[in-house]
């Protein structure tokens, strides 16, 4: 069996559950929209799926996945494209959510090819990365070997995004006035444990 039909009954077995055992999970969905009370930005790698790793069911949580679980600073432009921040803005305006997670995790291949400095042909990942440069050079400054600095780089960088995430007017408001909590969370890989940065 190859891996799109591995996909294709993996969607057989989410129809039966959802649409065949439990119906109501997504009419409810349907006719009542999405209110999911918090966002998780995590990382594209396929190894930390956040709905898998917190256990949520459809409609709990909002997710933006991207290289390395970064958030870029607030830009007020309309010249570029803003992924991730039109995501973050939809789900803070838009949704209302209540909290916001940095879900960053060990082994992270973007952090790698931060500190790594490799001279790959992308043309988008290097300017991505740059968004946590802050937090290369905090972990470079220390005197630990390469394995720790990979891991102080990873948690440094989702303390990069928390404070990116303070940029953004309409987050700094509700954080202000206690109506939004951010969170930075830590996956470890080989442990499946979550440490709160």
């Amino acid at each position: 069996m190859n891996s799109i039909d591995n996909l294709l009954n993996g969607y057989q077995r989410f129809y039966h559950k959802y649409y065949v055992e439990n119906p109501e999970t997504y009419q409810n969905l349907v006719i009542n929209g999405q209110s999911p009370h918090t966002l998780v930005i995590a990382c594209s790698d396929s190894r930390v799926d956040p709905s898998i790793i917190l256990n949520t069911q459809p409609g709990d949580i909002f997710v933006i996945r991207n290289v390395a679980n970064l958030v870029p600073p607030f830009e007020n432009d309309q010249i570029n494209c803003h992924g991730t921040s039109a995501a973050i803005e939809y789900a803070v305006n838009g949704l209302g959510v209540e909290n916001i997670i940095i879900l960053g995790h060990s082994c992270c291949g973007g952090i790698h090819s931060l500190l790594s400095e490799k001279k790959e042909d992308h043309a988008f990942i290097g300017a991505w990365l740059s968004i946590a440069k802050e937090a290369k050079q905090i972990a470079e400054t220390t005197t630990h070997n390469s394995e720790e600095r990979h891991h102080c780089c990873e948690k440094e960088a989702i303390k990069v995004s928390l404070n990116n995430l303070m940029t953004f007017p309409f987050i700094a408001e509700r954080v202000k006035h206690n109506k939004l909590k951010l969170f930075g969370w830590y996956f470890n890989l080989a442990s499946g444990k979550i440490e709160k940065i």
